[in-house]
């Protein structure tokens, strides 16, 4: 008897601790799609000034319409970055003067890789429309940029404002009225944000059928050994 209740109470709490794990993971599906939601929402609603999207904090995602100029002789960084069923990517990111904030960092969109020689950027005021990002791709693996081929492994915010002289402020493109920058648009959206609570959940819920699955057949096993 002392067997039997064994078995049965680490049975039961065995499957009863995978459950409960199903069940949170259940419960952070529907805060993760809540937040999706939300983001989407954000992303898509109207423009606002750039200041007004910064302060008193930064919002992200927060979509912003900026006027002013790109500077032809500042320069840009290139971002390795990759695109499916295209493969290498190049994001250019380029310096530009705001009006009534001051100079930010503006993705402009991405180019094939071979791609070398950029057209130049349009002289003179343009209007751009995009959203703020802050993009968590560096850490300690991260390569440092080789700066003699300017080509960048993560998008690290604070070192390419450093590098292009300007406000450590991002601003990913989503349009460019009556401009062509000679990139294809990358506008931010939610995919790069990793959503694998219904496959947790899932797994946990497997486990806990396979758990109670095997207690029953140690608990069979007892009265299979005394018939014998």
């Amino acid at each position: 008897m002392r067997r039997l209740a064994f078995f049965l109470i680490f049975g039961l709490g065995g499957a009863a601790i995978l459950i409960s794990l199903g069940i949170w993971q259940v419960q952070r599906l529907a805060w993760k799609e809540g937040l999706l939601t939300r983001i989407e929402t954000e992303i898509a609603a109207d423009p606002v000034a750039l200041r007004d999207a910064l302060e008193p904090e930064p919002r992200r995602y927060a979509p912003v319409r900026l006027t002013g100029a790109f500077d032809p002789e500042a320069g840009h960084v290139r971002v390795l970055a990759s695109r499916k069923s295209i493969g290498a990517v190049y994001r250019i990111i380029r310096p530009f003067q705001s009006e009534g904030y001051g100079r930010v960092l503006v993705d402009t969109g991405w180019v094939a890789d071979g791609i070398t020689a950029l057209p130049r950027v349009p002289e003179g005021p343009v209007t751009l429309v995009g959203n703020l990002d802050d993009p968590i791709e560096a850490d300690g693996f991260t390569p440092a940029p080789d700066l003699d081929t300017n080509i960048w492994f993560a998008r690290d915010v604070p070192a390419m404002a450093r590098t292009l002289s300007t406000e450590p402020v991002l601003v990913v493109l989503r349009e460019v009225p009556d401009s062509d920058l000679g990139v294809t648009p990358w506008p931010v959206d939610t995919a790069g944000i990793p959503n694998d609570h219904l496959q947790y959940a899932i797994t946990w819920f497997s486990l806990s059928a396979i758990w109670l699955a095997m207690t029953a057949i140690f608990l069979r096993r007892p009265k299979a050994a005394n018939k014998s």
